[in-house]
């Protein structure tokens, strides 16, 4: 443990299983913010591969958090990260299988979305 922070150690190497014994909670431990699922969004059905491209979402996604999301969905394995520029390096993004693995659950959430908040037939990149 880090000498002055043990409880953001604890935190990190904690298991879901730990805090939940629900599978809900542990996908909402991964996906559960305000801005992840648009990630997973732009990338699945938008194209978008580059962090300027994400940059031009509607939400308007601050870049520190962004940045952060990019990071947290690579270490869960949902998106791999590849350099497609050396100097400075800069990183193109796509799903991984695990990722793309979201994809009856993002058509569903757009599904549901379009019945009950944002208008009958439409698709979950126009909501």
């Amino acid at each position: 443990m880090q000498a002055g922070h043990p409880e953001k150690t604890a935190t990190k190497t904690r298991n879901h299983a730990d805090r939940s014994k629900c599978p809900i909670a542990w996908a909402l431990d991964v996906i559960g913010d305000r801005w992840t699922l648009l990630v997973i969004r732009d990338l699945m059905y938008l194209g978008k591969r580059q962090f300027g491209q994400f940059l031009e979402s509607g939400e308007r996604m601050p870049t520190n958090i962004l940045a952060d999301r990019l990071r947290r969905l690579s270490n869960c394995g949902l998106i791999s990260k590849t350099p497609y520029q050396t100097n400075p390096v800069r990183y193109q993004y796509e799903l991984t299988e695990k990722g793309a693995g979201l994809r009856p659950t993002m058509e569903s959430l757009g599904d549901w979305a379009g019945s009950h908040l944002c208008g009958e037939g439409k698709s979950p990149a126009d909501c």
